[in-house]
This record gives C-alpha cells, structure tokens and sequence, in this order.
C-alpha cells in the first residue's frame, strides 16, 4: 500500500465528524458476501475498521469443527484465513483488537463457544471442555459461506471506512496510542496527520516513503511498549465472561466508568495512562448460565456509579437521582511506577444475584 501522506497538505479534504460508541460486539457489523471478482481464492476477511486485529476462525471437518487462529489483520487489509476449495455451510469467526490498542479490548463475536489458544498460532479440533486441554473459550459468529472458490467478509465499526480511509485511520489511531500525536481518527491525510507522520518518520530515521502496512507494524510495537508500562489492567481469572469497570479519583474529583468485557484468561487496560499514588477501584459482574442473573464482586469498600450501558460518571454521589445504579467497589493497592495489574478469581464473586 503505497504512502499517501507526504503529498496530501496541499488538498482540501472534507472532514468526516467522528461518532463512535464502541464497546465489545456492539461496535461492529458484519457483512458475508460473495465477491468472485475482486477476492483472491477461498475465504478471505477484509479489516475496515481503524484498529489492528487478531482473528481466528471454525471450519466444519467430518462432524465436527477445526478452529484456527492468529491472524493479523492491519486496518486497511485483507487476509485469506482459509485456502479454497471450500466447503460451503456454516464457518465461524472471532476477532478482537490488539492489546496495542487503549480502551480495552474490542470484540467482534457471536455465540458460538469454540475452544482457543491464548495468543500463538494454534489448529485445534473440536473439543466438548476447552478448560481440560487448558484452553481458553471465545464466542464466535457463524458465518454462511455460500462458495467453493471465493467468499469474503466484511468486519467494520460504527464509521463505514473503505479500505483506505481505514488504513489512514489505523495510522491515526496507533500515533494516538503510542502518545505520538493526537489528532482526529477519521481516516483523512490531511495536514496535520501528514505532517506528523513525516515528523516522526524523520526522528526515528525511517525512510520517508514507509507504506502504511509497515508504518502500522512500527505504530503498533511502539504503542504495545507504552502500554506495558502504564496504566491499570484488569485481568479475568475465572472461568466465565466478567464485565468490569473502574473508579478513580482524577483532576476534576471522582469518576467512574465501564464496562469492559474480560473473556475468560482475558485482561483490560482500563485507564491508559501513568497512575496516580493511590488507591483505584475495581467492580465487576461474572456471568451465569441464566443471562438474567450474574455474581457480583464482593468485599467492596467504596460506592461508586454505574449505569446499564457503556457510561463514563463525574461524581459518585446520588447515582438513583441520575438514574444510575451505586454498587461498591474494591480497593486496588497503591500502584508502583505509575501501574498496576488486578486480578479477578471465582472467590471474588458472590452467588447469583437475585434482585
């Protein structure tokens, strides 16, 4: 993919508003399609979102389902995850964002439950207990794959990119979560974003025509560097799916938000950036077999706000008179070197809720 941004300062682009409400699977939409003209053989995934992510998919074999899985797909790509000649009838697919990426993990899922391998190169058959082989479980999304030689699929997210405007995005949102430059994830060379591409290719002694493919590798290894050393993490060691979502106190006085969806081994980073020396605060929800009960967090000291959806709360106090719901959170320890990683285990969970 050649690079666009060091002659774009000149022209007048139309700036798109950027308006996303993203958070787990309700970020994104799906598109299986046919597409015989302009997909290379067998079933290829296309990335129009700004973000880099790891896939993993089902294929049927015999009576049963062979699931696979890393690939990575740069924003802007496509990648073949299986080679044709296909087998047409229901496929399954996974994906998730890189821990490059601040805000958490974003998934694209379905119900699906299919056994998989933390973070390497894995082929695994169909097995009844994922926790046995000590494998993780991810939901996946069937996908009806109508062809024998050729199928794509679409994954985006609330703004529609093309293929470019994508990968533009990616490179906007990777200098953002690298703390390179902070400028507007809309997918536009403009001016500004160009100019800071060029700054920091220039700094870093990079060649100045680097395609967006490897600026993005290079964007992406930068940002999982920051995000290793700062921030809070919560990671789910339970068996289940948690729903989580922090307290702090920042400049402006308390804060509350969520949520986050842990899948089973799975981690957050939930604040992005150097904590502060003090305590945080953590709640969280463990799902159940019955979609309308979950276990609550227990041991909790502070109260904080919640609300039903994705929220982000000023204050902790009166959470009913602004409709929100007050739970208790728990305490973190004080955190060292501006980080901290919290674990949540099954004991922390109480029994199934009942209200």
């Amino acid at each position: 993919m050649p690079c666009l941004w060091s002659y774009l300062p000149n022209m007048a682009l139309v700036r798109l508003f950027l308006s996303l409400a993203l958070f787990g699977a309700a970020m994104s939409g799906w598109l299986g399609k046919s597409a015989e003209a302009q997909s290379p053989r067998g079933w290829s995934v296309c990335n129009h979102t700004s973000y880099v992510i790891q896939v993993a998919s089902g294929r049927p074999e015999g009576s049963g389902t062979v699931v696979e899985g890393w690939t990575k797909i740069r924003p802007g790509g496509c990648e073949v995850l299986l080679p044709a000649p296909l087998l047409p009838g229901a496929h399954y697919l996974y994906a998730e964002t890189s821990d490059a990426h601040r805000g958490g993990k974003r998934v694209w899922g379905g119900d699906e439950n299919l056994c998989v391998e933390g973070e390497v190169s894995f082929a695994i058959e169909s097995l009844p207990d994922c926790n046995v082989m000590g494998l993780d479980v991810r939901r996946f999304r069937p996908v009806l794959v109508e062809s024998r030689t050729r199928w794509s699929t679409t994954i985006r997210e609330t703004n529609k990119y093309t293929l470019d405007r994508a990968s533009a995005a990616g490179v906007q949102r990777l200098m953002a979560d690298a703390g390179v430059f902070a400028g507007a994830i809309d997918g536009n060379r403009g001016a500004r974003t160009g100019a800071a591409v060029r700054g920091f290719l220039r700094e870093r002694g990079l060649d100045p025509e680097t395609n967006d493919r490897d600026l993005i590798d290079i964007l992406e290894q930068l940002a999982l560097d920051r995000a290793r050393n700062v921030g809070l993490t919560v990671c789910n060691r339970t068996d289940g799916r948690v729903w989580t979502a922090a307290g702090r106190r920042n400049g402006d006085g308390w804060e509350s938000r969520g949520w986050w969806l842990l899948e089973a081994g799975g981690c957050a980073r939930v604040v992005d950036e150097p904590l502060l020396q003090t305590e945080h605060f953590v709640y969280g929800e463990l799902e159940t077999e019955n979609p309308e009960k979950v276990r609550k967090l227990v041991r909790g000291s502070d109260t904080f706000c919640i609300g039903r959806s994705k929220f982000v709360i000023p204050g902790r106090d009166n959470c009913a008179a602004s409709a929100y719901r007050s739970e208790l959170f728990v305490a973190t320890e004080i955190p060292r070197d501006g980080k901290l990683v919290f674990e949540l285990f099954e004991r922390d969970f109480g029994p199934v809720d009942v209200d």
